[in-house]
């Protein structure tokens, strides 16, 4: 398949995956701006659904501010208001989006993934696998959640689906030595890439955080400059729940990039807004459904046409 098909289908995919927060924004759009012109009234009502579509009261105050003064030729021209909201979208997130290209570094590349159980980490890391062994890379995934079976079973079959090699240990056992040995391992067979999983339990955060320390004390011992990317996934449908986990985890953990999940599963899909802003780490890849090519470069110009209702520029 062509590049230029392949980027035709994630752009239906991405306008379908945005569906249920693209809907509830173009029904209340419709119903506020034909029954009043683009007034004060009218304003105070787009802030309110910004806000309740997660993108934080400044942030939505910004943007109906940047709307107040659009000048429409017809005020009940829902898509050209719609559009004028993209754009305002859009520029909230200039300068946040970045890409992921573990192919470009040096090798073996280490990538890091961190984030609470349930984000989607596993599942991403998954996709990520299949698209570089797709590409001709040789992947070794590692299984650094020690503490969930679950976690380590599921990254099996990722490994065996992508036609990656797996490293895993008993549960229990210590996470950074196995991250320790799967890099020793990677160096000494010449693998391109090494995806590693951790642990996301929040119970006790300082613990949490200490064990990530750790893992990337041990790695910088065997490969310099290592681990070359963390990212940071995030579960679109747990909202602001989100961002402070951007919090928790941005602050100490080294994020390089995030990862938003499942922004097919929420109404709320404005929350990747604030998060864009808050964070020191830019946002590399957006997932809108379970298929492996549902994970795909963020790109904030498309992202904001698709959650309003419109269909992306391509």
């Amino acid at each position: 398949m062509s590049d230029d098909k392949k980027k035709g289908g994630w752009l239906s995919r991405l306008t379908q995956g945005l569906t249920k927060t693209s809907t509830e924004i173009s029904q209340q759009i419709t119903s506020v701006f034909t029954q009043k012109p683009l007034d004060e009234k009218a304003l105070e009502d787009l802030e309110d659904l910004l806000i309740e579509s997660d993108f934080g009261p400044q942030i939505a105050a910004d943007i109906a501010q940047k709307l107040s003064q659009q000048k429409f030729n017809d005020p009940k021209d829902t898509n050209a208001i719609k559009a004028a909201l993209a754009d305002a979208i859009a520029d909230e997130l200039k300068g946040r989006e970045d890409t992921f290209d573990a192919l470009s570094g040096p090798k073996p590349y280490i990538v890091l993934f961190v984030g609470v159980n349930g984000s989607g980490k596993t599942t991403t890391l998954g996709k990520i696998a299949a698209d570089l062994t797709s590409k001709g890379a040789r992947v070794l995934i590692v299984a650094g959640d020690t503490f969930r079976a679950a976690a380590v079973e599921q990254l099996k079959v990722w490994a065996q689906r992508a036609g990656a090699d797996f490293m895993g240990r008993k549960t229990g056992a210590d996470a950074a030595g196995l991250a320790y040995d799967a890099c020793v391992r990677a160096k000494e067979e010449g693998y391109d890439v090494v995806l590693i999983d951790t642990a996301g339990r929040l119970q006790n955060k300082q613990q949490l955080m200490d064990e990530l320390l750790k893992i990337v004390r041990v790695i910088k011992k065997v490969i310099d400059g290592a681990p070359h990317e963390t990212l940071l996934v995030l579960d679109a449908t747990v909202g602001r729940n989100a961002l402070a986990q951007e919090q928790i985890f941005g602050r100490q953990a080294f994020v390089s990039g995030l990862v938003m999940t499942k922004l097919d599963g929420t109404a709320r899909g404005g929350i990747l807004v604030p998060i864009a802003k808050a964070s020191d780490a830019p946002i590399k890849l957006i997932g809108v459904g379970e298929d492996i090519d549902d994970l795909q470069p963020f790109r904030a110009r498309e992202f904001a046409r698709s959650m309003v209702g419109l269909e992306p520029l391509g």
